[in-house]
């Protein structure tokens, strides 16, 4: 126990026993004294009238007790002792049984006396010293870190663990290399980054990796979170950066994870700034200093995680701290199922499990949601009460994450005619246009996020290009839906919604970003791009009226094109429509391969 320390549990202890002393003294007798207190000459009256039973002098109190009366019990009162020299001669005549007592209580009441006061004051000691400032620390440690070190052997995660960081490990291999074997940088002169900053979309592994880094390399590994730095207490994220800094010196080499960076680096801002946050400032300010503050290959290494790194402050990813920046991206399919493999090895998988096509039809899944898919496969092979899971539990998998559980209730009516003659107007679009992904199935089951129902579509192979005609067949498949529902009920419903706002986000980007608009040119217009938690793209305040009703009227163009495409097509195929909503409404499910079978059987399709 330090000095601060001392001197708050001794003064805390005094002043514990100082309340307890008034509560005693002047509370508690107080308050029993009253209780049972009768004037003086009311005892003299019971006195004279035989009503007493035995007297007790007690410093400057007569404590009796009366009789028991009839349907009363025996009652005990007190009054003030007076200077009454007849009071002795009272007693004798009455016949009263009476003794003398001397000022001291019973060990029993002294205690209850002291300790019943005492008791409140000894729990919020306790809670001060032993819980406030986190588990373990005490309530002068509220500037200690609350980082949770794992040594090295104990982390049990490495890179074989971690399936699709593809370049993200090679870089992170010679931060193992270095702190496993320094010489071999410092006989050389090179100086590794004191910070590393993984960046990338929520799912894709990030802390994972970091863990895999300290696992690899043996080494201690502190971690924590960025919002665990900041209390209410004002200087406390300060002094907790200033700790964990010591502690980790004091381990090198070891390494330091800051999850979530953002809660506190984010940019400052300017003075008088109305939101503006001292403590937030005061925290990123101190662990700039700390990163200044201990020199290159020292042994410590800092790595932090974010997916909003256009956020952070620019101080902080400057060289000489976080200046080494490796970018999470989403798996490619290779990386799919590598991660596929990893979490499945421990499943029993039955033989038409093809994880390579699972791989392949997931393009764009993060390693967070094929881990999900794998563990929902599983949950689904349980509710059977089967020994293995099969390839359709991994189909019903990927689309339960994609569009949600099914609902139990199906459609029926007029409602469920709309729904199929919507859903197949998407698929028989897909299916005719070239440059869009196969459609793999449709169905008319609602589902839990509110869709009535769907139409899956599986990419073959990961797309990092599109082209402007391609795009313009995917606006064609949004809106064939509702192409199909102006071609059989001459009228739109409220279930395309999400399919215009969908339609219409893209078709503003092809105008704003891609500068896929003749009239407008190869000009962007789009204020930013796109953020991993921001899909939609922010307006500009900078653009003429003129400009803006130039876009308006180049994203109502697009989006008329493409719906009449998708009207042109369906009208020119309507008896494949016809048989194909014909059996959804019967069957509430079809798949990708019977859409083709039927629409090659009925005719030849035509490529538009």
């Amino acid at each position: 126990m330090d000095k601060k320390q001392r001197n708050f549990s001794t003064w805390y202890l005094l002043g514990a026993l100082l309340l307890a002393w008034l509560f005693n003294d002047m509370i508690y007798k107080p308050f029993i004294i009253r209780e049972t207190e009768v004037s003086y000459n009311v005892f003299l009256k019971d006195l004279q009238e035989g009503k007493v039973d035995t007297v007790v002098l007690s410093g400057d109190r007569i404590i009796f007790s009366l009789k028991a009366a009839e349907n009363q019990p025996e009652s005990a009162a007190n009054t003030v002792l007076v200077n009454d020299p007849a009071l002795i001669d009272r007693l004798i005549a009455s016949g009263v049984t009476f003794s003398a007592q001397a000022q001291t209580k019973g060990l029993a009441a002294s205690l209850l006396g002291w300790l019943l006061p005492l008791l409140p004051l000894l729990l919020i000691w306790y809670f001060l010293f032993k819980r406030m400032g986190g588990a373990g620390n005490t309530a002068m440690s509220l500037g200690q870190s609350k980082a949770r070190e794992i040594e090295g052997e104990m982390i049990g995660v490495k890179f074989k663990d971690v399936g699709g960081v593809g370049e993200a490990e090679v870089e992170l291999r010679e931060i193992i290399e270095y702190l496993t074997a320094p010489q071999k940088f410092l006989h050389i002169g090179a100086k590794l980054p004191k910070g590393v900053l993984l960046a990338g979309p929520p799912g894709t592994g990030k802390t994972l990796l970091a863990k895999a880094t300290a696992g690899e390399a043996g080494v201690p590994f502190f971690f924590l979170t960025g919002s665990s730095f900041v209390e209410m207490f004002v200087g406390v994220g300060a002094a907790r950066v200033r700790d964990l800094f010591q502690q980790a010196q004091k381990k090198a080499p070891c390494i330091i994870f800051i999850d979530e960076i953002d809660a506190i680096g984010q940019a400052r801002s300017g003075i008088g700034h109305i939101g503006a946050n001292s403590e937030q400032e005061n925290t990123l300010n101190q662990l700039l200093a700390e990163m200044d503050g201990f020199k290159a290959n020292s042994g410590v290494v800092i790595m932090a995680a974010t997916n909003r790194p256009e956020i952070l402050d620019q101080a902080l990813i400057r060289p000489g701290r976080f200046d080494r920046q490796i970018q999470v991206t989403l798996p490619a399919e290779s990386g799919r199922l590598e991660i596929l493999t990893i979490h499945t090895k421990t499943m029993p998988l039955h033989a038409d499990v093809d994880l390579s096509r699972i791989a392949k039809v997931t393009s764009g899944f993060s390693g967070a949601e094929l881990a999900n898919i794998a563990n929902e496969a599983s949950l689904l092979a349980v509710r059977r009460n089967a020994a293995t899971i099969t390839m359709d539990d991994f189909d019903l998998a990927i689309e339960r994450v994609i569009a949600g559980l099914q609902r139990k209730t199906p459609l029926a009516g007029e409602i469920r005619k709309k729904v199929a003659y919507h859903e197949v107007g998407h698929a028989l679009t897909a299916y005719y246009l070239t440059g869009t992904d196969p459609v793999h199935k449709v169905s008319i089951i609602p589902t839990a996020k509110g869709a009535l129902g769907y139409t899956l579509q599986m990419p073959e192979e990961d797309r990092y290009l599109i082209g402007e005609n391609e795009l313009k067949s995917r606006l064609a498949v949004m809106l064939g839906g509702r192409a199909a529902e102006l071609i059989i009920f001459k009228e739109a419903s409220t279930g395309a919604s999400n399919d215009l706002e969908r339609a219409t986000e893209m078709a503003r980007r092809m105008v704003t970003e891609f500068g896929m608009s003749a009239k407008l040119g190869p000009v962007r217009y789009a204020a930013s791009a796109a953020t991993y938690l921001q899909s939609s793209v922010t307006s500009r305040n900078d653009l003429s009226p003129t400009t803006i009703s130039d876009i308006d009227e180049e994203i109502r163009l697009l989006l008329n094109d493409a719906q009449n495409k998708a009207h042109t097509l369906l009208t020119t195929h309507l008896a494949v429509l016809h048989e194909i909503a014909a059996v959804l409404q019967t069957e509430e499910v079809i798949s990708g391969d019977r859409i083709t079978r039927i629409a090659q059987t009925m005719e030849q399709p035509n490529d538009q």
